[in-house]
C-alpha cells in the first residue's frame, strides 16, 4: 500500500491510502474517493484540467509512479510544464517529470505529495 498526501493552500492536507498495481487506480480516481476536490474536466488526459505536481516522500526512491503516458507528454508540452529539451533528458537519464495528469498517472507501491 501506498500513502498518497494531497496537498492544496486552500485546504487542509489529507493523506490516504492506495492500493498499489491495480494499474485501474488513477490518481484523479482516489481524489474523487477521498473527496479531496482536483479540478478535472475530460478525465481522459486531453484537456489538462487535472495538472498536479507530485514528489516522493522517499527521496531515495523517485519513481513518482512510472513513466509518462504520451497524452501526458502532449498536454504537458502544450502549457509549457515540460519542455522538448527536458523531455529529451527525462528519456536518457530516466529521471521522472514532477508534472503529471491526475486522470493519467497510476499509483504504484510509493508514498507521494500531490500538490494540486
Amino acid at each position: 500500500m501506498a500513502l498518497v498526501t494531497f496537498s492544496n493552500p486552500e485546504y487542509r492536507d489529507k493523506t490516504v491510502y492506495a492500493v498499489a498495481g491495480s494499474h485501474t487506480e488513477t490518481l484523479l480516481k482516489l481524489a474523487r474517493e477521498n473527496k479531496i476536490p482536483i479540478n478535472y474536466e475530460c478525465e481522459d488526459g486531453e484537456c489538462g484540467t487535472c495538472l498536479v505536481k507530485v514528489s516522493s516522500v522517499d527521496k531515495k526512491l523517485e519513481r513518482m509512479c512510472g513513466p509518462l503516458t504520451e497524452k501526458e507528454k502532449a498536454v504537458l508540452r502544450q502549457s509549457g510544464k515540460l519542455s522538448k529539451e527536458e523531455m529529451e533528458q527525462m528519456i536518457v537519464d530516466d529521471f521522472p517529470s514532477p508534472w503529471r495528469l491526475a486522470c493519467q498517472m497510476i499509483v504504484r507501491d510509493e508514498d507521494i505529495l500531490v500538490e494540486y
